[in-house]
């Protein structure tokens, strides 16, 4: 791949990484209430998913689901459905757990469970790489090395901006250990999820 065209695609996977959405909601959110050390799992867990999206579009099934109105909109309904049932447990969360009992509630490999869900069912993302991974691909040349370049390319990019918000919102926590700090936060972040379910359901294929 020539070096020149993977310049211009980091630029463009840093400004769909950095863009507002559900992916980021849940970056700001995890490192604010649960720091940046037990939000690494979160990271973790986002990039499976995206993982899984880039694996379907590089073996043809992305451009199905992007075509398919059926396929997009089934998947788009279960996003919907799941961010804002995240959203409704955010607002739940500290109504019955002490501030001290936060950490000790929610474990490392749930927050990794929410963020693969968050990715994997958010079809938005399989449609941007089907419209951005040909753009960079030589048809010229084998598909699988530039595809394992782009894919490779997009996780690590997409990880370091997500480290960039939780050690950006992880600077926070500090300040928020109280009760009422936390259940405002956690209702603030809930409905910013229910309104990422809301976009999500005005999107179609």
């Amino acid at each position: 791949m020539n070096i020149e065209i993977w310049l211009a695609y980091v630029v463009a996977a840093i400004v769909f990484s950095f863009a507002p959405g559900s992916g980021t909601v849940n970056s700001i959110s995890n490192g604010m209430v649960y720091g940046w050390r037990k939000s690494l799992a979160s990271i973790v867990g986002l990039q499976l998913g995206m993982a899984v999206h880039i694996i379907l579009v590089g073996v043809g099934l992305g451009a199905l689901v992007a075509q398919s109105t059926l396929a997009f909109t089934l998947i788009k309904w279960i996003g919907v459905g799941y961010l804002v049932w995240l959203g409704i447990q955010k607002w739940r969360e500290h109504s019955t757990l002490a501030i001290e009992d936060v950490d000790k509630a929610v474990t490392s490999k749930c927050l990794f469970q929410r963020a693969v869900l968050v990715n994997l069912t958010n079809p938005k993302t399989i449609v941007f790489l089907v419209a951005l991974f040909p753009q960079f691909i030589d048809t010229t040349q084998p598909q699988l090395p530039q595809l394992l370049i782009l894919g490779s390319t997009t996780l690590i990019i997409d990880a370091g901006v997500m480290l960039f918000y939780v050690c950006l919102a992880s600077r926070f926590t500090g300040y928020i250990r109280s009760v009422t700090v936390m259940t405002r936060l956690n209702r603030i972040f809930g409905s910013m999820f229910i309104g990422c379910g809301a976009l999500l359901a005005l999107a179609r294929a």
